[in-house]
């Protein structure tokens, strides 16, 4: 048999083997992949529900006087909210969000709400990404979502330096849900990157909590921040998937 002969049998492979590989990324889903994580603790868990209504009282409009009170209430002093940040204030750069010194917990937090549906402004920050587009840290991220969390920092790093600095034994926790949960793993890396410009803080009082986040973050990432960045995956019994409620690995938000 010729060369000439053997060319359209290889393209002929190639392309079969291509069509497969794609099929059976059409037919891949994820319900599996969580099935050998290791189990949350109680502890591990217990703070979550706290973020989580802190995060929902991102939508009020006046906490002070609430119109969504989850049963039990928001559990926030509204004295002690520091930033609160509407969509106007933000002009549609970052989602709402808010800054809450807890001092039941000595914990400083900033809590970013998800999606609004009604606002094209996040569907932009979703949707400003293509994959390898923005580089950081030795990894790929999500651009949009990057430059959300890159906003807050230069509209926020100066509070968070003052309040790091006044309350030293207080941690330093970011929390956010869906879209919310993306930038604030984004502004989790950014705050380790530049921890000098906040008085140089430890490592160890930085914490994130990323409430059904988006994939946002190269696998080389997820590991390196592992030790900082929850994701927390509440599931369905439906789901073929384990049935802890915080899986404490950080796997979800790799692409």
């Amino acid at each position: 048999m010729s060369v000439a002969c053997c060319v359209p049998v290889v393209e002929c492979v190639y392309c079969l083997a291509c069509v497969r590989w794609v099929w059976k990324k059409f037919l891949y889903t994820a319900g599996r992949e969580s099935e050998n994580w290791g189990l949350a603790t109680a502890s591990e868990f217990e703070p979550v529900p706290r973020f989580c209504r802190y995060i929902i009282a991102v939508y009020e409009v006046n906490i002070r006087n609430p119109i969504w009170t989850p049963p039990g209430g928001y559990g926030i002093d509204p004295d002690w909210v520091i930033v609160k940040r509407s969509h106007e204030d933000t002009q549609g750069k970052v989602s709402p969000y808010l800054i809450y010194v807890d001092h039941q917990n000595a914990d400083i937090v900033v809590a970013i709400r998800g999606l609004n549906l009604a606002k094209e402004s996040d569907f932009l920050v979703l949707l400003d990404d293509k994959l390898g587009q923005a580089e950081f840290d030795g990894g790929y991220v999500h651009n949009g979502l990057l430059k959300a969390a890159e906003w807050v920092w230069e509209a926020e790093s100066q509070v968070l330096k003052e309040l790091v600095e006044r309350y030293p034994d207080y941690t330093l926790t970011f929390a956010g849900h869906s879209l919310g949960a993306g930038v604030v793993t984004l502004l989790t890396m950014l705050t380790v990157k530049n921890r000098e410009k906040l008085g140089l803080l430890d490592r160890k009082r930085i914490r994130c909590f990323a409430i059904a986040p988006a994939r946002c973050v190269s696998l080389n990432l997820a590991v390196r921040y592992a030790d900082i960045i929850n994701s927390i995956v509440l599931q369905d019994d439906f789901l073929p998937r384990t049935t802890v409620a915080l899986e404490n690995a950080f796997k979800s938000l790799f692409w």
